[in-house]
Order: structure tokens, then sequence, then C-alpha cells
């Protein structure tokens, strides 16, 4: 017994080692980023893939910093909810639709097109530009922070299409995983998955309405008193649970836990409180993680070259897409191109996808190590990319208040 508890001890002992570290080394990288004027996320990034598993494995991923991270994103995306212009998102809410629907059908269209290339077979290259279909806002909602541009007409256009682009992501995804090698589908799950996120929303928004004025009541009647913070963050866990029971992102429930509360007394002071919950502990980890996936194991020249083309496919084909889709919506061409930008970020979603396209049957595995490699370097050369084209220019009334440091 006593072997035991000295081994949990030790296990213990070395997860708060590893936690000092991460910490330590997600702000130095980013301290180091932000003195070449880049978005501190990349240094945080960049500290996963140097001290992980890709270069100097001091730390290899573990059940617990997947844990932690996955707190992470929620509480990031909560954030973002909170942070999002309900009334300008309504506005746009015909505009991400379309940007989202262009930003799925091109990469669609690009991935099937360099899989078939590559002498994969019809349904294997449609999964392939399934995959590309996925975006990881997170990278972006982070970066925007940083930057004091969640809330421009860019940024909620990212968030709304972005949440939409998941959506229709899952409803595509089932149509593929319900197509048998002969090319039948099954209408049984398609339509399944379709009342499954009906259902999502309808409860979502049942709860919503309800949740919004207990909340409302609250804060009028009792003040802004810490019993409402956890409140906040019991509504923002019990959304992501119920989207993934729903078979749906659990950024997505926290988006909307977020969203829905957006618009209460006081919701600066629970974004306050959240924000700080946030960054000081669960999303360096997070970011840190995104690094610590990092991989270059079975790539030979051919999977290399694979791996670049598809990098460029992408890129490009999720950047044209959105930018025609916000240029058709009256957006100017800089928000377009801004929008476009912010869609490019793959992330955990996509790996999500290629793993459960190669456990049944629908990718073969030697393509998985080029996929990996796709989604580190566009969460990479995102924010590098996001910083060039929202950078200030003279006289342009288009951009929030900018944000204090958080260095």
């Amino acid at each position: 017994m006593a072997r035991k508890v000295k081994g949990i001890d030790m296990e213990i002992s070395n997860l708060f080692f590893k936690l000092a570290l991460i910490l330590f080394a997600t702000k130095i990288f980013g301290l180091l980023t932000r003195k070449f004027h880049l978005p501190q996320v990349v240094g945080a990034i960049a500290a996963g893939i140097i001290l992980g598993p890709a270069i100097l494995g001091v730390i290899v991923p573990s059940e617990i910093i997947t844990i932690v991270a996955e707190i992470g994103v929620v509480l990031l995306m909560f954030t973002a909810g909170l942070e999002t212009d309900f009334k300008q998102l309504q506005a746009s809410l015909k505009a991400t639709f379309i940007i989202a629907v262009l930003g799925i059908i091109i990469p669609i269209g690009g991935g099937f097109a360099l899989a078939y290339c590559f002498g994969q077979d019809v349904l294997k290259s449609v999964f392939i530009g399934v995959i590309l279909t996925a975006t990881s806002v997170s990278i972006t909602v982070e970066t925007l922070h940083e930057m004091g541009k969640l809330k421009t007409r860019a940024g909620t256009a990212i968030l709304g299409a972005a949440v939409i682009d998941d959506v229709l992501g899952i409803i595509i995804l089932s149509v593929v995983m319900g197509t048998s090698d002969d090319g039948s589908v099954s209408i049984a799950e398609i339509g399944l998955m379709l009342l499954k996120i009906i259902g999502f929303f309808a409860l979502a928004l049942i709860f919503g309405v309800t949740v919004f004025k207990v909340f409302k009541y609250l804060i009028i009647k009792k003040g802004i008193k810490k019993r409402v913070y956890i409140f906040a963050l019991v509504f923002c866990f019990f959304m992501a649970f119920l989207a993934e029971q729903f078979g749906i992102a659990n950024i997505i429930g926290a988006y909307f836990a977020g969203l829905i509360l957006c618009n209460i007394p006081s919701e600066e002071a629970i974004e306050e409180k959240s924000t700080i919950l946030s960054y000081m502990f669960f999303s360096p980890i997070f970011f840190f993680s995104v690094g610590l996936m990092t991989t270059f194991e079975g790539l030979d020249k051919r999977l290399v070259l694979f791996a670049v083309l598809l990098l460029a496919v992408a890129i490009l084909s999720k950047l044209a897409g959105c930018f025609l889709g916000a240029v058709l919506c009256k957006y100017t061409k800089k928000e377009s191109l801004q929008i476009g930008v912010g869609m490019i970020s793959r992330g955990e979603v996509a790996i999500i996808v290629a793993t459960l396209g190669v456990n049944e049957g629908h990718m073969v595995p030697e393509l998985f190590s080029s996929v990996i490699v796709v989604v580190i370097i566009t969460t990479l050369i995102t924010p590098l990319l996001l910083n060039l084209v929202f950078r200030k220019d003279e006289g342009d009334m288009n951009t929030d208040e900018v944000k204090p440091s958080t260095g």
C-alpha cells in the first residue's frame, strides 16, 4: 500500500513540475515572440513543439495534459461568446452562412482533386476534402483577443462562420461516413445526425432563454456576487457537455453559453473573471498541447510531397472560399482577406476527423502524418498572417479598443 501511495505521490510531483515548466515556457516564448511584434500564442505553440516529442522530448502528451487543454479551449470559446457583439452577429447571420458554405465547398473540391491525383479512390478522396473543411477557431480567437480585434466586423464574421462551418462539417461527415464503398448512402444515419443537431439547437434555445432570465434577475435583484461567476461556469460546462451528447463539438456548446450571457447586465464582470481563469492557467496549456502534438514520424518523400501540396490546398482553398463569400456579402476587400485568413487554421477537429477516417477505413493510415503536418503548420501561420492583415491603418475606425498587454 505504501508503495502505491509513494508511486502516486511521485506521479503528482512530476505533474506539478510539468505544469510549472509548461506555464513558464509558454510565457517566456510568448514574451519573445511579442518582441518581434508577433502574437504570444505563436510562442506558446512553439514552446510545445520545442519541449515536445518533435525536438527535445522533455514533455510528452499525457491524459492529464489533454484534459486540462480541453478545459482550456472550452473556457476560451466561452470567453469569446461573452465578448461577441450579439447585434452585429445577428445582422451578419446570412453573410456568415454564405462565407461558411463557400469555405467548405472549395476545400472539399481541392482536397478531393489532390487525393484523387495521388491514387486514392473517390470515397477516400472525398474524405480528405472533408478533413480540410474543419476550422480551428480557438487559435484565431486568442490572436484576435490579444490584438483587440475580436469585436470588429471581420472578427464577428469569423466566429459566426466557424460555428456554422463546424455544424455543416458534421452533417457532411455523417454523409460520408454513412456511404459504403459501393456508393450507397445510409439515409437513417444521416437523418439521425440531422435530428441530433436540430435537437441540440432547440434545447440550447430553451435553456438560453431560461438561463438569461435567471441571470438577469440575480444580477438586478442581488447584484454581481461570486455565485454569479460560479453559475456562469456551471452553464458553460453544462452546454459543452450537452453539445457532445448530441454529437457536436463541445466548443460550440461553450461558445453558445457565452453568447447567451453576452447581453446580461454586468456581463463585463463575468467576462473578466472568466478571462483571468482561462489565461492564467488553462489556455496556455491548451496552446502548448497543440505544439506537443507535432510529429514527423513516417513521412517519406512521397508523403512529404503530399503534405506540402495538401498544405497549399488547405490554405488557398479556405482563404479563397471565405474571401469570395465575404466579398459577395459586401464586406470590404480588407475585411474579406481578414475573414479568409482567420478561417485558415485547422486543429483538433481535423485530427479527430482524420483519426475517425483511419479507424473506419475511409482514409489510408499512411496519410495521417501528412494531415498532422498540415494541422500544425496552419495553426502556426494563422496568427502570423492575422497579425499582418489586421495591422492597424491610419484612420481605420473598424477596430476594438486596444486591450492591455497580458505580459
